[in-house]
């Protein structure tokens, strides 16, 4: 279980906080036990519904990055280059 919060923007909606909080899981997965790297792009896509500017996405990555360890720039570049394997990030 993390000790940290996942970061999160509170004027999103309730539907956009939880569209943002999958993703993160799904990260966390990518890192822990793997995800097919399908589910997690497909994950990201619902991300970019919300957070729309790369600017905003790589300030939310790298908050989460420092909180974490995991990397969002490094799973999204990892599962577009192989988006029919098994997505299996290394910390």
């Amino acid at each position: 279980m993390q000790d940290y919060q996942y970061p999160l923007d509170m004027e999103w909606t309730k539907e956009e906080i939880i569209l943002v909080v999958n993703l993160w899981q799904a990260l966390e997965d990518s890192y822990e036990k793997g995800i097919s790297a399908e589910k997690f792009l497909q994950t990201y896509q619902g991300f970019k519904t919300v957070v729309k500017s790369i600017g905003e996405e790589r300030k939310l990555g790298r908050e989460f990055e420092k909180l974490s360890g995991y990397s969002l720039y490094k799973a999204v570049k990892q599962a577009k280059a192989h988006p029919d394997k098994k997505l299996k990030m290394k910390g």
